[in-house]
């Protein structure tokens, strides 16, 4: 992509730390500029002088220094010590070695309202810095008092027809208050001074609050960036794509690691806006994400003690041990196209734990080099040379997902040794329907765009459900074809020494045609299913009314339900195993997309009961 896709910026503001922390993220992160925040370099022992020295020698350009508040007033002296405060900022820019300032619409009670009037105040500032070789990029704030949309400040700016004033345009205040961005490709090009991206969930709220504590990186939120980025660059902007994100988490975090996150975001969206505009260029040159064909295993890493149990509910489940790692200590566990493996080495957690997903790529090596194009960690795999030489990357919360193929004589299976049994097909499961992942509280919207990005799954809705232990977030991610699944959790607050018997639970769904029959069958080999009060059941039957007898078999066998307009989920769980890993049986009836995240609070409850008993014996 001629021009922006060659260069990208991040606003400091984005980051956590100090001035020097936030630099050199940006830099390690791949970045080749960045927007100065005022209050950072206020902050900061560096002089503008020796701050941009320090860029120069990161490879770093200074693409904005911001923001400039509350130039235009009705108040003849107000307007005066504005461009004084003007005259010194541009001083810092002149020290900086940036030529362009960020100039935010007026939310003071004695803004002008005036077009002409502002028009002609605007005119003023932008002489005095065309006379110093900068520029000014008015910025339509989405609160403003009288200028809040970009056609609004782009009235004014064409007014003032200097050209030393340009707009800034920022996602955030353009889409936040449901403005059609198509309009943008009318202006100007040599018009749009700078750009600066942020995502964002749809809320219901101030949109003061909205910005300021829950933008998101493109593509962790619920904003068609694409749709608003394809005009810009139609219209002619040649700046860079620049990042300014206010987060309460972000700017809590390791700012390396946001950064990294953050300029995966641009490189995604890049290619995203290269489809929209071809002539635009080819995006970034990561490979397409190739074509999944559903998980081809899921790994946990076990203990001593935790193997032979989580051994004996797999059994119990009616999978079958078919082989056994030539090279490591990890076994095979099949039945139809479900595949698990337990892997025991000495350096896996304690108890058991989700360390792996398999997901079958019709390219596993192109879908490697996306991975690596995207800033995922590409991990190392010692592997003899007779063995299969697997691809791996790390998602945000430490699991690691190979890409392969099963289908292939030289795959990943060809390094098991087969045991003599045979995998189970007919009445039972049928396969993996999704893995269930808790996230850490800093890096679930990190993994949403993780595999957003990097394997091509496409973001559900996100919900929230009151549970036991305070409100979890549930967001599940799959491809096209449903083939690949999985649940993103996150608990939203935790605090203090109260925390619930299970955390950080992790689950692995097995499909199934008939779950009465197959957990029936579980149960009578002796799986451990979770014991639901008969307070559900009753509450059910008021809400669904169920067939008495199909009813009377679910409550037997501890198996909820939910329904839409689309079809019915019905689910059952296992007990906890090792800590915090359990299994589920999953049937989907109809068109049922979800995963009964409504029934989450009931098997939580169970679970916690059930330990708190076990910790009383």
């Amino acid at each position: 992509m001629p021009g922006s896709a060659e260069r990208t910026a991040i606003a400091t503001v984005c980051l956590s730390g100090t001035l020097e922390d936030k630099l050199a993220a940006a830099a390690a992160a791949g970045f080749d500029g960045v927007e100065v925040f005022e209050p950072d370099l206020v902050a900061s022992p560096l002089s503008p002088g020796e701050i941009r020295v320090r860029c120069a020698d990161l490879g770093l350009t200074i693409e904005l220094y911001q923001p400039f508040r509350d130039l235009d007033s009705t108040d003849a002296d107000r307007f005066a010590a504005s461009l004084r405060r003007a005259e010194r900022k541009f001083d810092v820019m002149t020290a900086l070695g940036v030529d362009t300032v960020l100039v935010c619409s007026s939310v003071s009670p004695d803004a002008v309202a005036d077009v002409d009037r502002l028009a002609e105040q605007l005119y003023v500032l932008a002489e005095r810095a065309g006379a110093r070789g900068l520029r000014l990029a008015y910025e339509a704030l989405a609160w403003g008092t009288f200028v809040n949309t970009f056609e609004r400040s782009w009235e004014v700016v064409a007014r003032a027809d200097h050209p030393a004033l340009g707009l800034c345009l920022d996602s955030f205040h353009i889409l936040s208050r449901g403005s059609d961005p198509a309009g943008i490709a009318a202006i100007p090009g040599d018009k749009l001074f700078f750009l600066q991206l942020a995502d964002a969930p749809h809320l219901s709220m101030d949109v003061l609050q909205w910005s300021r504590h829950h933008r998101l990186f493109p593509g962790q939120g619920s904003f068609d960036l694409p749709a608003f980025l394809a005009p810009v660059l139609a219209a002619g902007y040649r700046g860079p794509l620049s990042l300014e994100v206010f987060n309460d988490v972000f700017r809590q975090s390791d700012p390396t690691r946001t950064a990294v996150d953050a300029r995966r975001s641009l490189l995604a969206l890049a290619e995203a806006v290269a489809d929209r505009v071809p002539t635009l260029g080819a995006g970034p040159g990561a490979p397409a994400p190739p074509r999944l064909g559903g998980h081809a295993f899921a790994e946990l890493g076990v203990d001593d003690a935790g193997a032979p149990q989580v051994a004996s509910v797999l059994a119990a489940l009616g999978l079958t041990r078919t082989g056994h790692h030539r090279s490591k200590p990890v076994d095979l566990w099949e039945r139809g196209d479900a595949r698990v493996l337990l892997n025991t080495t000495a350096h896996r957690a304690a108890g058991a734990a989700i360390t792996a997903l398999g997901i079958e790529s019709a390219d596993p090596v192109s879908s490697a080099r996306r991975a690596e194009a995207l800033c995922a960690p590409v991990l190392e795999r010692p592997h003899a040379a007779d063995e299969a030489d697997l691809a791996a990357v790390a998602a945000p919360d430490g699991t690691e997902v190979f890409f392969c193929r099963t289908d292939t004589a030289a795959g990943w299976r060809s390094d098991f040794t087969p045991t003599g049994a045979s995998a189970a097909h007919g009445t039972g499961i049928t396969g993996i329907d999704h893995v269930g992942l808790t996230q850490p509280f800093d890096h679930f919207d990190e993994a949403v765009l993780f595999y957003r990005s990097v394997l091509g799954l496409r973001p559900e809705s996100a919900t929230e459900v009151a549970a036991p232990f305070g409100l979890v977030r549930h967001r599940g991610v799959r491809d096209a074809d449903a083939g690949v699944r999985i649940a993103l959790s996150v608990a939203l607050l935790r605090r203090g020494e109260w925390s619930p018997g299970v955390v950080a639970p992790q689950y692995v769904a097995f499909a199934t045609d008939d779950v009465l029959a197959t957990a029936r069958a579980a149960r009578e080999a002796g799986a451990p299913l979770l014991a639901i009060p008969d307070n559900y059941y009753d509450d059910l039957d008021a809400r669904l009314a169920p067939d008495p007898g199909r009813l009377a078999a679910m409550r037997e066998l501890g198996v909820l339900c939910d329904r839409d307009e689309h079809g019915e989920y019905l689910h059952v769980s296992t007990e906890v195993l090792g800590g915090r890993v359990f299994f589920q049986l999953v049937q989907r009836v109809g068109a049922y997309d979800g995963y009964g995240t409504a029934d989450a609070p009931v098997r939580m409850a169970a679970h916690r009961r059930l330990r708190s008993v076990r910790s009383r014996r």
